[in-house]
């Protein structure tokens, strides 16, 4: 299947071995590496329940996360998903074997989880590429800064608004 392209629950398409796959949660995107045979390879809150994904609020404060082996099928739940190998053109994937033999040595591994610099998507994109690459997270950093840049310029304007109707009295 070529890279981006679209499948659902009702005409899953034919993922490959290595490939990304990108499920659309309400509010973000999860990303999981598919295995084969119907299998992905993900990562999971540590702290929560064994069916939980990064699906809750609480997630996105947890430290770490499990490494899970789980059907594709029951990962998406009711979500809509696809292959999305979105990072093929700057980065070079592994060989399937590769990706596989890495993937399968972390499952039921704990690992650290960070929302902006170790989520999701750079669990599957370290695993395919040797590279750890999220557009998700850069967007949300390039938000955080804005915001905080807004934030210290409405100070800054703040405080000169102070001291110019300080001088008028």
């Amino acid at each position: 299947m070529a890279t981006g392209d679209s499948f659902s629950m009702d005409d899953p398409g034919n993922p490959q071995p290595g490939d990304l796959i990108e499920i659309f949660r309400p509010a973000y995107q999860h990303w999981a590496l598919y295995l084969g045979d119907g299998y992905v390879i993900n990562i999971a809150p540590v702290d929560e329940g064994p069916a939980t994904s990064f699906a809750s609020a609480k997630s996105v404060f947890s430290r770490k996360a499990l490494v899970r082996m789980q059907l594709l099928k029951d990962v998406v739940g009711s979500d809509t998903y696809k292959i999305n190998n979105k990072y093929d053109d700057d980065y070079t994937p592994l060989p399937a074997e590769e990706i596989i033999r890495r993937a399968e040595y972390l499952i039921d591994q704990e690992v650290s989880y960070d929302l902006l610099g170790n989520n999701c998507e750079h669990f599957v994109t370290l695993l395919r590429y040797g590279e750890g690459v999220s557009d998700q997270a850069k967007r949300a950093i390039s938000v955080v800064g804005f915001v905080a840049a807004a934030a210290g310029a409405f100070s800054v304007l703040g405080f000169f608004q102070n001291r110019s109707r300080q001088r008028h009295y």
